[in-house]
């Protein structure tokens, strides 16, 4: 279920519905191939049709959306060639870069990575799907920020949108989501002692973990028996 929004917490209501309604997409919460109106959404999130429409369009241009004329949006499919192709990316990217900035990360900012890690497992164990994908977002850019690079940082952030955790509402109900989040205390633990090689294979690992939970979500009984769950309108 969908939370409504508290606006209070960003500094426009446009920039706070975009944040909440790109998580809704990247969790599953808003379904790939679905139909939504503005107005339904609106509804849904407590907020008027005007910045949602905007935030929408916002979302057409980074690909998680189409505009359907007079109708509304359409969550874009994302095929298993594509998240293939995605997760090869992501290992030429992250892992390496990863690797190269291990030994230049101060031991003061250790906590806060930590403080961050413990987000995403508090996240898990709430089974709250919209704050897991934030703050696992959150970490791995964090992460990415000390190589100094934006574009580096955009283009991961970037490929991350467009995957979805098709399979993270499976890992709530089998109890297995906290396990997935902890991992990201073995990166902390390997960057803490120095370890560039061993975290750099660890996240390849990590990466290749998260392509297998798009895959038990991605699969077509998964998004059939969900669409037949949902009473959406268009």
């Amino acid at each position: 279920m969908i939370e409504r929004l508290d606006t209070r917490k960003r500094p426009t209501l446009r920039d706070h519905v975009l944040d909440a309604l790109r998580a809704a997409i990247i969790s599953g919460e808003l379904e790939p191939g679905e139909l939504y109106s503005a107005p339904w959404l609106s509804e849904r999130f407590g907020v008027s049709p005007t910045p949602v429409r905007e935030a929408m369009l916002n979302l057409v241009k980074q690909g998680l959306v189409t505009s359907v004329p007079n109708k509304g949006f359409r969550v874009t499919e994302t095929s298993d060639h594509d998240l293939d192709s995605i997760a090869r990316i992501r290992m030429l990217l992250e892992p390496p870069s990863v690797r190269s900035i291990v030994g230049e990360i101060p031991d003061a900012d250790i906590p806060g990575l930590r403080t961050q890690a413990d987000k995403i497992v508090d996240a898990a164990k709430r089974g709250d799907l919209v704050e897991y994908v934030d703050a696992d977002q959150r970490f791995h850019l964090m992460l990415l920020d000390y190589c100094h690079n934006p574009r580096l940082s955009q283009i991961v952030s970037d490929l991350r949108a467009q995957t979805r955790l098709f399979g993270l509402a499976s890992l709530v109900e089998r109890g297995e989501l906290e396990k997935s989040a902890q991992e990201h205390h073995t990166i902390i633990d390997l960057i803490e002692r120095k370890q560039g090689e061993d975290v750099e294979l660890f996240l390849r690992r990590h990466i290749g973990h998260v392509r297998g939970i798009w895959a038990s979500g991605n699969t077509v009984e998964n998004r059939v028996e969900s669409r037949r769950k949902s009473d959406r309108k268009d």
